[in-house]
């Protein structure tokens, strides 16, 4: 597995939630128009309208958005719901320079907009609350507020809408968030939910092709060049039907990406160059900004760092990509760099005390903490519903099964049928075989579970005890054994005693050796991290360095579960450095509350998963037993002759 290193982390270049036109374009705008000189009622033209103002505002069209929303709002009259739906696009149409009006306006549409249960009221109340999360987040920087109001203001909405076009749309937005913070994990994690929601939404393909398009570059960030490459495939296809859809500015930007990670910067800078003159015809400024971020990398890369300068330096007067902070954090710091490979040590020093004013990364992981607290209290509110719904649909279930029970009872009396009573006991006997049947697997399961944490307790304490009777017992022996010797070679002057006194040396350091391995007393002493550590420097060697990394390894987990974490990563560690024949490893442990991972990485000679896990050999079933007792899974990914990848999750509550 080829480890992949830059010399600086790709920062995430769609530093907002981009929005996304529908992918037919200037048809779907056709079609709206005609059906508005077609005969219909002032409540149907005006939602046209409102939908004319929501595409051209996506176009970036204000002039436009603006006077389909006076006609909007001629057509609605005396509506008041429709007057409120109104609101939301007038707020949309303020000038950036007037964004307290336009959270005011946000504010009092949604006050009137919540008197009204219906799915379409649901639907314009997410929409309100998306964009007023996007207008704190792109006109205030603050990306707290942007997901607190998706995650318990927009999603909830939608969701009671049963819309799973907008649902997916606002999961997207979501990982956008994390992957702007470099949680790529909880990025992968959001776009996951918004592909697997959106592929059931076929009004909504703009989404899904920004879902591909955002993952594809989630992977880049991560490294990982081939899932990078077939979500961009999944994209195109996407995409084929539509070529001048504007989505295609994000498929050029992500495969830009993607080709620059593989080292094919000329590939990547002729794709970027598509985009740029794509994003030109259709008079999209943002993402032709993105796209010459994206140059900008294939060209420091490819070390043409003067022309690397150039685009920077023509990019940081361009807006709207200089509003943001983070934009501006991130191209001074790529000026520092590419100055100092010019040798201008004037120009890398001015531009690195601009990046360092204005990064701040204790207000970051600040900011990382509280968002990811807004998570678990969406999380947390969603849990509780799943439960209220449970126990009304439990409730109505107990009042149906009295009504069943009534019925059945009447119908066995009026007609007495001997054929029905024989076929419901049949049944009845069918079902209390199939639940003993379950018992029994249950029964099995547990009895298995139970064997697993006797055997390793046991295992344990026989480690423990031979450790102990080595160390203490035959160590001590030889040691005795030792000292009289010495004492004899001085009063005699055996000298020939000197050889052995020295093998006796030998003896006990491999004693002790064999004995620290079986029970290290740093594990019993000093802790997981501490052993963990000396147990890396213990097989580490010149042709194999080991780099151990720990993240938030508490001290306080009980005993038992400390030991099982240090015999799997013993296993691992040992079956990296006899079979792999690596020369890097690298291993990471970290938890996260109860939830503690291992991933351990190699670039050796990889083998066959299938074959290996099906091996006689007892490391990896040593490894699957202890992962089965701590309630946790194990996922490995190998290729000949490019390494391994093990992930394993463990259960650490005690």
């Amino acid at each position: 597995m080829k480890i992949y290193y830059s010399f600086i982390i790709f920062m995430a270049i769609a530093l907002g939630s981009k929005a996304q036109l529908p992918l037919n374009g200037k048809h779907y705008a056709d079609s709206i128009q005609l059906s508005l000189k077609k005969p219909a009622s002032d409540s149907v033209k005006a939602r046209s309208c409102f939908l004319l103002t929501d595409y051209f505002i996506l176009s970036e069209d204000t002039v436009k958005a603006r006077q389909y929303l006076q006609q909007g709002v001629k057509y609605s009259g005396d509506n008041k719901y429709l007057n409120a739906v109104s609101m939301v696009f007038h707020a949309d149409v303020l000038p950036g320079s007037r964004p307290d009006s336009a959270i005011k306006t946000f504010l009092e549409a949604e006050k009137e907009l919540e008197k009204y249960n219906s799915r379409d009221a649901f639907l314009i109340r997410a929409k309100g609350w998306h964009d007023y999360a996007r207008l704190l987040h792109f006109k205030n920087d603050n990306l707290e507020a942007y997901v607190d109001i998706l995650l318990n203001k927009a999603l909830p909405l939608t969701q009671q809408a049963g819309d799973r076009g907008y649902t997916g749309k606002l999961y997207l937005d979501l990982s956008f968030a994390f992957k702007n913070l470099g949680n790529f994990k909880k990025a992968e994690v959001y776009l996951f939910k918004a592909i697997s929601t959106l592929k059931n939404a076929p009004e909504a393909p703009q989404y899904l092709a920004s879902a591909y398009h955002t993952l594809s570059e989630n992977y880049s960030l991560l490294g990982k060049a081939k899932q990078a490459a077939a979500m961009l495939d999944s994209m195109r296809v996407l995409l084929t039907p539509y070529p001048d859809a504007d989505a295609w500015l994000d498929y050029y930007a992500a495969e830009g990406m993607r080709l620059t990670i593989t080292s094919q910067f000329d590939q990547s800078l002729s794709v970027i160059n598509k985009g740029i003159e794509l994003a030109q015809k259709l008079k999209q400024e943002y993402p032709e900004q993105r796209l010459l971020m994206q140059k900008f990398y294939a060209l420091y890369n490819k070390k043409s760092f003067q022309q690397a300068k150039d685009v920077a330096l023509d990019l940081s007067h361009r807006k709207p990509f200089m509003n943001m902070a983070a934009n501006r954090s991130q191209l001074f710091y790529c000026l520092a760099l590419t100055d100092e490979e010019l040798k201008d040590k004037a120009g890398a020093y001015d531009w690195m005390k601009r990046y360092s004013a204005l990064s701040d990364s204790i207000s970051h992981s600040t900011l990382e903490t509280k968002i990811n607290s807004l998570e678990i209290k969406y999380q947390t509110s969603e849990k509780q519903k799943k439960i209220t719904e449970l126990e009304a649909g439990r409730q109505k279930a107990v009042f149906t099964n009295w009504l069943l029970g009534i019925a059945s009872i009447l119908l066995l009396v009026i007609l007495a049928s001997l054929v029905f009573y024989y076929r419901n006991s049949k049944k009845l006997a069918h079902q209390k075989e199939l639940n003993y049947q379950q018992q029994l697997k249950d029964i099995e399961q547990q009895q298995k579970l139970q064997f697993t944490q006797a055997m390793l307790t046991g295992e344990e304490q026989e480690r423990q005890r031979v450790a102990r009777d080595l160390h203490d017992g035959l160590g001590g022996m030889l040691s005795g054994i030792k000292i009289k010797l010495s004492g004899q070679a001085k009063a005699g002057g055996h000298q020939e005693l000197d050889g052995v006194i020295q093998q006796l040396d030998h003896s006990v350091t491999e004693l002790r050796r064999i004995a620290r391995n079986m029970m290290p007393e740093s594990l019993l002493r000093l802790g997981l991290e501490t052993a963990l550590r000396d147990l890396c420097e213990s097989l580490m060697s010149d042709q194999t360095p080991i780099k151990f990394q720990a993240y938030d390894i508490r001290k306080d987990m009980p005993a038992v579960i400390q030991a099982n974490i240090y015999r799997i990563v013993q296993e691992l560690l040992s079956n990296a450095v006899r079979h792999a024949k690596a020369s890097k490893i690298v291993l990471q442990c970290s938890q996260n509350d109860e939830i503690f991972l291992i991933t351990i990485e190699d670039n050796g000679i990889g083998f066959d998963t299938a074959a290996g896990l099906k091996a006689e050999g007892i490391g990896f079933s040593n490894i699957k037993n202890r992962v089965d007792y701590m309630k946790g899974k194990m996922d490995i990914e190998s290729v000949i002759n490019e390494g391994t990848i093990i992930n394993i999750e463990l259960n650490a509550a005690g």
